[in-house]
């Protein structure tokens, strides 16, 4: 990792602990990190070889068969927070062979007809690959909580029911990395009002946005629940200010370097005689 900017490592300095209070996070500040955006600009382009790198090595094992870990890196956040320019600009700065992304939208009729959790599970990465939820199911209980879309006992079991999912997935070699943008009311209305005035950007804008808009401290209570209820020690979540671009993108760039290190994939060996293919090749 480089440390120019960072005074403490972002895993510590983002992870959530006892006594989090969503409300007491600056959506403008930058934990752990006191560089500028200009220093940021610089260190996320400085970690972009070493993911990459890390990356490759991941997915190499997955073309051979060798592979038994994957990165799962879910992104949650109320509407503008970033979530899909963490995608473009973090995710998106590897092999795509190697990613498999998953953007969960209202439920089908075949997929209500099921457990909230049955679409999720059919989307878990494969062994060898980054997954990215841009959300995911942690939408079953928010949007399930704010709107009223299922009775508060059946609220209270998704909690249940996602410790434990995400547990599974921990035992079937998938690092779970769960991040939460946290924006800030005004940065979203700045960034709502950008997409009305450039065209460019008016597929953007969904006019839904200002009735979920309308909600917000219900959504502030509905994630301070969520982050109480679902942050375990196989699948912590890390809160990242949002209302510099800049910072959530080097942060969770961050984050995923630490997933992938700690899984530290190598190179898969050669199935084959590499010294007699150079005779073959050689000759041929």
């Amino acid at each position: 990792m480089s440390t120019d900017g960072w005074t403490q490592h972002p895993a510590a300095a983002l992870r959530i602990g006892p006594g989090f209070h969503l409300a007491d996070l600056d959506p403008r500040s930058t934990p752990g990190y006191a560089g500028s955006k200009t220093e940021g600009a610089r260190d996320l382009a400085e970690g972009v070889p070493a993911l990459d790198g890390l990356q490759e090595r991941l997915f190499a094992q997955s073309v051979a068969g060798t592979a038994t870990r994957s990165v799962l890196l879910v992104l949650q956040g109320m509407d503008t927070s970033g979530k899909g320019g963490i995608v473009r600009h973090v995710v998106g700065s590897v092999d795509p062979q190697g990613v498999e992304l998953a953007s969960f939208k209202k439920p089908t009729a075949e997929e209500l007809s099921h457990d909230f959790l049955w679409r999720i599970a059919k989307r878990l990465p494969e062994p060898g690959k980054i997954g990215v939820f841009d959300r995911s199911h942690y939408e079953d209980v928010l949007i399930g909580r704010v709107r009223s879309l299922a009775p508060p006992e059946e609220i209270e079991r998704r909690y249940g029911a996602i410790e434990q999912f995400e547990k599974d997935a921990a035992a079937r070699g998938i690092r779970v990395v769960k991040v939460m943008l946290h924006i800030s009311k005004d940065e979203q209305k700045a960034r709502l009002s950008e997409r009305l005035e450039r065209p460019e950007k008016y597929w953007k804008y969904n006019p839904g946005d200002i009735d979920e808009r309308m909600l917000w401290e219900q959504y502030a209570a509905a994630y301070q629940v969520m982050l109480e209820r679902t942050s375990t020690a196989v699948a912590p979540w890390f809160v990242v200010p949002a209302d510099r671009k800049w910072f959530a993108r080097l942060a969770v760039q961050q984050l995923l370097l630490g997933a992938l290190r700690d899984i530290d994939p190598q190179w898969p060996p050669a199935d084959y005689d590499v010294e007699a293919e150079k005779r073959r090749l050689a000759a041929s």
